[in-house]
């Protein structure tokens, strides 16, 4: 069959057999090599998207690539009945990143965070949780607690004992909203789908003192935030702020399905107290492992610190009147815009640059952290050069 014909069997299937959740963009990917992808008909993009933030070594990672053949070729899954090898490696390795004791392996970001809900209320005997405005947390019916968009929570109220919300960066407002019930803070130490909101040390350090204070268990989701996106290992590590429980995804598998939590010494669960069928498996944890030691054997923390600050220099040089604000840490940044702005995804798109928009008005650029110099003046000039509708 010739593109045309595949890309229209393709969409033909997927409107027919696929819950339409997504309202996907009219483009058919079918390889990649380093921050670009290429589709069907063979025109080539630069990725700031990346899988959002999942595909921090870039496409066709042959390390990683070599990582999962040889794996799969071995074992694929096995029961968490039994040890299996890379997933002490695995945990090993995380424990050593993240400096906390433990690790629970999951399946996704919102596992993760509704198994460290679930940890931090099996200790303290307590029901419910501080979160705050703007946060993602999942889209599970125990996260979705802890989201503050009404658009992912409204259809699903009432939800299992939903989070009360503080604004973001608001430290004594966590304080004030601690009662008697509340076993817990969950935040992001920089938000993502919220808008590329970034924190500071005296904010995190003030809530960390609360939690003490008031024997609560801090949680930080560094889903979106983990393995290099900010320009260290974790956004944490930007402010010398230790969590209780630390939740990470998308990148940690390299692009297959993983999850994990870390927790300190004093919180753990028991035999029988939580349970995965897939969390873990020899293959996500081979690929986690090869994921980990791309991004120390090149320099990728090193360079998402370099290039996220070269990308804001330069888009700090472009002449546009609508530009309300630049901001984020490493290749995870920001840029608000006075009015809404989803037609820049289309638009970007047909200038071979991918890019996301969220919080309506906030353009998101997440690429690989391989990113150079080169494609970030690319995408650079594209954002410049599209003009606001009118």
């Amino acid at each position: 069959m010739d593109p045309e014909s595949i890309y229209k069997s393709v969409v033909e299937k997927d409107n027919q057999y696929v819950m339409p959740t997504y309202g996907r963009k009219p483009l058919l990917f079918t390889g990649g090599e380093g921050c670009r992808l290429i589709d069907i008909f063979g025109k080539e993009y630069i990725d700031c998207v990346a899988g959002i933030a999942v595909n921090a070594t870039g496409y066709s990672n042959q390390k990683l690539v070599n990582a999962i053949k040889e794996q799969a070729e071995q074992l694929i899954h096995i029961s968490n009945y039994y040890y299996n090898i890379p997933q002490a490696n695995a945990a090993e390795k995380l424990v050593q990143i993240t400096g906390l004791s433990k690790v629970f392996f999951c399946n996704s970001g919102a596992e993760a965070n509704d198994g460290a809900m679930k940890l931090a209320k099996l200790h303290t005997k307590k029901n419910s949780f501080i979160s705050t405005n703007n946060a993602f947390h999942g889209r599970t019916i125990g996260s979705l607690g802890a989201t503050a968009n009404i658009k992912y929570r409204d259809p699903f109220v009432p939800l299992v004992k939903p989070a009360t919300f503080v604004n973001y960066g608001d430290a004594s407002a966590i304080e004030k909203a601690v009662t008697d019930d509340i076993a817990g803070v969950i935040l992001e130490p920089l938000q993502g789908e919220g808008g590329v909101n970034v924190s500071n040390a005296e904010y995190l350090k003030e809530v960390r003192e609360i939690c003490d204070k008031k024997d609560l268990v801090l949680i930080f989701d560094e889903v979106q935030t983990g393995f290099g996106r900010t320009g260290k290992w974790f956004c944490k590590d930007h402010y010398n702020v230790q969590p209780d429980i630390l939740t990470m995804a998308k990148a940690i598998g390299g692009g297959l399905p993983m999850g994990a939590f870390a927790a300190c010494e004093s919180l753990s669960f028991e035999k029988g107290e939580h349970g995965t069928t897939f969390g873990g498996s020899p293959l996500v944890c081979a690929a986690s492992l090869a994921v980990m030691e791309t991004i120390e054997e090149d320099n990728l923390l090193e360079n998402a610190a370099n290039m996220g600050q070269y990308f804001i220099e330069k888009l700090s040089k472009m002449e546009r009147n609508d530009v309300v604000n630049i901001r984020g840490m490493g290749l995870m940044i920001g840029i608000e815009l006075n009015h809404e702005c989803g037609y820049f995804m289309d638009a970007a798109a047909e200038k071979g640059v991918l890019l996301n928009v969220t919080a309506g008005n906030v353009i998101r650029l997440i690429p690989p952290l391989t990113i150079s110099k080169e494609e970030v003046d690319r995408v650079v000039e594209v954002i410049d050069s599209i003009v606001r509708p009118n």
